[in-house]
């Protein structure tokens, strides 16, 4: 890390160096900002080429912003920029939209429960409350009381009204109304109860006859203000809001989670407790495929496919009933190890779908994967580049399906994984067919993983002797991450040292991709809207959270 210090120093002698942390962290004052954004991902010895994670930041006496880059060809080292508003009482940050697309959700984000303005974003508008709420939910002082935010019956109104805050050649910020589609365009709307929307997920579409020209994403509408509710509850009550955001992908967040905490106290999970959750991690990991394979076959009209699916996933969460209780909101990891121990059949079981699923996986092909339709309908449809899925932060499958090596147990492993022997599955299509293939093949890798733990499971205590009965953080700030269903699951904590956290933030997967629906839709026939969605593959909690 000391090469790199020298390189910011270089860059920037303002950039104050703040000790403690776990990556390398500084702060740069809001007006350099852009300008130290723009050389931490150009310059070649640097190439901060991913934007992983925008948390909004209320510290009572300033707002701002905590960036986390990553630079994968400096072995995904990880910088964390701290930028504090220069007023508090009118916001701004300048965007850095401009370098890295993914800033174009997330810093509406921000924008929507801090009010943080972002300068020159081309597009600040809240991104899941109406526009007429009042005030910003994560904010401190934040006013929730009925008479402030009413519920309101009456439907939304100026939804096609956008701002943008354009600085001139003088510094000064002028406000620029604008709208989200052209005067003549013809915009129809897909979902928010469409069934193959994946949920309530709405895209106002604006369409050329029956071709795609411009997808506007509408989130929100199940929004459940996860992240304020954890401000007033304790660590292991905060627990179970990660089984019921990508519940496709419980076991691993919730291992994230845990991860986080257990990195702030120190503490050491017992051997059995880390195969267990990996395990159950790659449980996790078919099950979600397997559903996924299943709804892209259906979405394409392919119902046959869907049950096929269906059958082994059946299998995978009868596992999960025996040893959690539960088929979907497990409830399974806890601060320091798992909440209870395997089931007696857990073995004979887990061996039992191994040595299924390599048949399985051959009919799932002659069923789906090589048929004309299925093949017509998805090869090179909803293109993304491998430079595109950088820019966006698309990881998981649908990053590896355009060629991107971003697999979070590979690049930055965790747990056990480092031990053992599987493939990441890199595919060059960069189409909805190659997003389909990489997670059909991930099936036989995560068997591959299963295959090498199911005979080895050590004995011992499952879960850590030395747990604090009321679980307190030291003051500070933390990020972790893992490699969930649909890619890169990340968890901020900053703590004040109470038994309630100051700040949680949750880094979804599915928020990245829903927002690359528009330059993957774009210039596809409407149709193609569901199988670029269904190939891509979110889940519609993990994005309102």
């Amino acid at each position: 890390m000391s090469d790199i210090k020298e390189l910011i120093s270089a860059i920037n002698g303002n950039v104050a160096f703040i000790e403690g942390g776990e990556c390398l962290e500084v702060q740069v004052p809001e007006k350099e900002w852009h300008s130290f954004a723009e050389h931490l991902k150009n310059d070649a010895q640097l190439s901060f080429d991913v934007l992983t994670a925008v948390v909004g930041m209320d510290w009572k006496d300033s707002l701002g912003v905590m960036y986390y880059l990553t630079s994968t060809k400096r072995g995904w080292d990880m910088l964390a920029v701290k930028v504090v508003c220069d007023d508090i009482k009118k916001p701004m940050i300048h965007t850095v939209s401009d370098l890295w697309k993914v800033a174009l959700f997330q810093e509406r984000e921000v924008y929507d429960f801090f009010g943080i303005i972002f300068i020159n974003h081309p597009d600040m508008r809240r991104m899941f409350l109406r526009n007429d709420w009042v005030g910003y939910p994560l904010r401190k002082d934040y006013d929730a009381s009925p008479e402030k935010n009413p519920v309101r019956l009456n439907d939304e109104i100026h939804e096609d009204d956008t701002v943008t805050y354009v600085e001139d050649e003088n510094g000064k910020v002028n406000k620029v109304n604008k709208k989200v589609f052209e005067a003549d365009d013809y915009v129809v709307n897909f979902g928010p109860v469409h069934p193959s929307t994946h949920g309530v997920m709405r895209f106002r579409t604006a369409v050329d006859g029956e071709v795609v020209k411009k997808v506007d994403v509408v989130s929100g509408y199940i929004h459940r203000g996860i992240e304020k509710l954890t401000e007033g509850l304790t660590y292991p009550q905060i627990l179970h809001f990660t089984d019921r955001m990508d519940y496709m992908s419980a076991h691993q967040n919730r291992h994230c989670l845990c991860m986080c905490i257990e990195k702030a106290l120190g503490l050491e999970v017992p051997r059995r407790a880390q195969v267990i959750r990996v395990m159950m991690d790659e449980l996790m990991r078919i099950s979600s495929h397997l559903l996924s394979f299943g709804c892209t076959a259906m979405d394409l009209g392919g119902t046959t496919a869907f049950f096929y699916g269906f059958r082994e996933r059946e299998q995978v969460l009868d596992i999960f009933e025996k040893t959690c209780g539960a088929r979907m909101s497990m409830n399974y990891n806890v601060i320091g190890g798992v909440i209870a121990d395997l089931h007696p059949d857990f073995v004979k079981d887990v061996k039992a779908l191994i040595a299924i699923m390599p048949e399985r996986l051959k009919e799932y092909h002659r069923l789906f994967s090589g048929n004309i339709i299925a093949k017509n309908r998805l090869v090179k449809v909803g293109m993304l580049p491998k430079e595109d899925a950088i820019n966006y932060c698309i990881t998981g499958p649908s990053g590896r399906g355009s060629n991107w090596s971003c697999d979070c147990r590979k690049v930055r492993p965790y747990s056990i994984y480092p031990e053992l022997k599987f493939d990441e599955v890199l595919l060059d299509g960069c189409d909805s067919y190659a997003r389909y293939m990489v997670r059909m093949l991930e099936i036989e890798q995560s068997c591959k993983i299963l295959e090498q733990l199911v005979d080895n499971i050590p004995e011992g205590n499952i879960r850590a002797l030395n747990v604090p009965k009321v679980i307190k953080l030291p003051a500070g700030h933390w990020y972790q991450q893992v490699e969930a269903s649909r890619g890169t699951f990340g968890v901020y904590i900053e703590s004040t040292g109470e038994k309630t956290p100051y700040r949680v933030h949750f880094q979804s997967p599915c928020f990245n991709l829903v927002g690359v629906m528009d330059l993957c839709c774009a210039g596809h026939m409407i149709a193609d809207l569901v199988t670029i969605g269904a190939a891509l593959d979110f889940v519609i909690p993990d994005i309102d959270r």
